[in-house]
């Protein structure tokens, strides 16, 4: 069956005028998001995501308590003008609970949970723009904001999806492309180089699967620079306003974990 649109053109370019291997631009503001305690606003391309962190703080509900490590709530919501879909998604939809797991799951094993017995630390994602690669914006965010908010990390978790096109890999999807070829979602820790979330919704032949699986790594590196560079700005703006003797608007505690912290 011939392709909707045209995924890859004579030239090598893709329908955004991307490369093969090119990803999407990304953004980064970690500006503090109203009453949370780490926030963060992510883009790549037009998928723009924006995700706040509350705790660790005492979980509300007893049955949530968990008497040696904090426990980790994520919920997600997608602004219905985010999408072209008609069909508003409740907290309740199938879609976003399976998303939102997919998120704890992954993010769940870089946070030092131990630190903070019988408390509850709550993740909201809030998806206000939508154009593939939903899950790595989600997830990425969901690492910037942590660290913004001073919990301390085993590592930073960067993630990216692929695709193969007849034999030609692309990373970085958007919607169109995730809606005609085979793609994974590939979430890896840069520093150990461990995987934490290889999750494909589509099939994918076993020898184009290694493949794209290596290249997602390695782009996981590249995103993990810009990732690493906005933290360390961020840190450096309150390490400065700190030194001067001005409060800032975030508070001063975060540097002084970011510091403890951020030697990966």
């Amino acid at each position: 069956m011939a392709s909707r649109v045209e995924i890859l053109n004579e030239g090598g370019f893709r329908s955004d005028g991307r490369r093969q291997y090119e990803l999407r631009d990304i953004t980064i503001d970690l500006t503090q998001q109203g009453l949370a305690d780490g926030s963060a606003i992510v883009t790549h391309g037009l998928t723009q995501v924006q995700v706040s962190v509350f705790g660790p703080r005492e979980a509300k509900m007893r049955s949530q308590t968990i008497h040696d490590r904090a426990n980790i709530n994520v919920e997600i919501n997608i602004a219905a003008f985010s999408t072209g879909e008609r069909r508003r998604r409740g907290k309740g939809d199938k879609r976003m609970l399976d998303m939102a797991a997919s998120i704890k799951t992954t993010i769940e094993p870089v946070i030092q949970t131990s630190l903070y017995p019988r408390s509850q630390i709550d993740i909201f994602v809030q998806v206000l723009q939508q154009d593939g690669g939903l899950l790595q914006a989600c997830i990425n965010a969901t690492t910037l904001a942590l660290a913004n908010a001073g919990i301390p990390l085993y590592d930073f978790v960067c993630a990216v999806t692929g695709g193969v096109h007849a034999a030609s890999p692309l990373l970085d999807l958007t919607t169109l492309e995730e809606n005609d070829i085979p793609h994974v979602t590939v979430a890896t820790m840069p520093r150990t180089g461990k995987v934490t979330l290889v999750t494909l919704e589509t099939r994918l032949h076993v020898d184009r699967f290694e493949e794209i699986f290596a290249l997602a790594c390695h782009a996981g590196q590249v995103i993990h620079r810009e990732m690493k560079s906005a933290v360390c700005a961020k840190t450096g703006e309150l390490v400065a306003a700190m030194e001067t003797g001005h409060v800032h608007p975030t508070g001063g505690d975060i540097a002084d974990d970011n510091d403890q912290r951020m030697d990966f």
